[in-house]
């Protein structure tokens, strides 16, 4: 039975009502965006290391184990004192092409996919001989499943 014109909704939700579940939800992206965004320069930076390759300088010991150095301190002595491939040795991690296209995406926006043309042909589009011939198709594979 339909509602006489004029006369209020009297059943449901109200227009704009959210559920427990989508308040927190929304609470929850919140405190994860402003946390990336607390946090966003430095992934930014880890992102365009990764995005040209990534190089990790290391040190042996005297029984030969390899050591990697962190600090900028260490790194800028070795570089400037030492000799490479006898105090010192330089690995690479290869850059990633998916961080390169991931930032630009980002910040020139990602390219637009290009439309393809679709035909979808309709029974009424097909002449009297293809629809015909259509369906002894049809029929055909049916006998032989």
């Amino acid at each position: 039975m339909s509602r006489p014109k004029g006369l209020p909704k009297t059943g449901g939700k109200k227009k704009g009502y959210k559920s427990p579940s989508t308040i927190s939800k929304e609470q929850a992206r919140e405190a994860v965006r402003v946390t990336v965004i607390q946090h966003m320069g430095r992934m930014l930076a880890a992102q365009i290391a990764h995005a040209q390759g990534i190089g990790h300088l290391y040190t042996r010991d005297k029984a030969g184990r390899f050591s990697k150095i962190e600090t900028e301190a260490e790194i800028d002595k070795l570089l400037l004192e030492g000799r490479e491939h006898e105090d010192y040795w330089i690995f690479a991690k290869d850059p990633s092409v998916q961080a390169f296209t991931d930032l630009m995406n980002r910040a020139l926006d990602k390219p637009k996919e290009q439309q393809q043309e679709v035909k979808i042909t309709t029974a009424a589009d097909l002449s009297d001989a293809d629809l015909e011939a259509q369906l002894r198709a049809a029929l055909a594979a049916l006998r032989k499943a």
